[in-house]
């Protein structure tokens, strides 16, 4: 039987996308692919999404993700804000934020259903 905790396929069928700035690295060496083309992709992503969607709430997570901010239009958006969550820095903003309620209270005020958050454990 496959393993079924922390598998976030459940989050993507209710429409959650995650997207890392750079979406592959070289083995313990962060950021050693920044430069190599997933910038202009995974700007276009995001522009597509801002252009094409309504209501989306976009949660960016650390400086990386916070750049991109310029790439949504807010008047049609939500954006949502704070520190990274890797061990690094979590404590320094993540932990606390209430994202995840936040997100479903404005997906609400939108008409749209909030996410189950929830993960199986082991």
């Amino acid at each position: 039987m496959p393993q079924q905790y922390g598998n976030l396929t459940r989050w993507a069928e209710q429409g959650v996308l995650l997207l890392n700035a750079s979406l592959t690295v070289r083995a313990n060496e962060p950021n050693s692919h920044a430069k190599i083309g997933w910038a202009e992709f995974t700007d276009a992503v995001i522009q597509k999404i801002s252009d094409e969607k309504k209501g989306v709430v976009f949660l960016l997570w650390g400086k990386f993700a916070q750049d991109k901010q310029i790439l949504i239009d807010e008047t049609r958006h939500y954006v949502l804000k704070a520190a990274h969550p890797s061990p690094f820095s979590a404590d320094k903003g993540f932990f606390g934020c209430k994202h995840f309620s936040k997100t479903n209270d404005l997906l609400m005020k939108e008409g749209l259903s909030p996410i189950d958050w929830k993960l199986l454990t082991p």
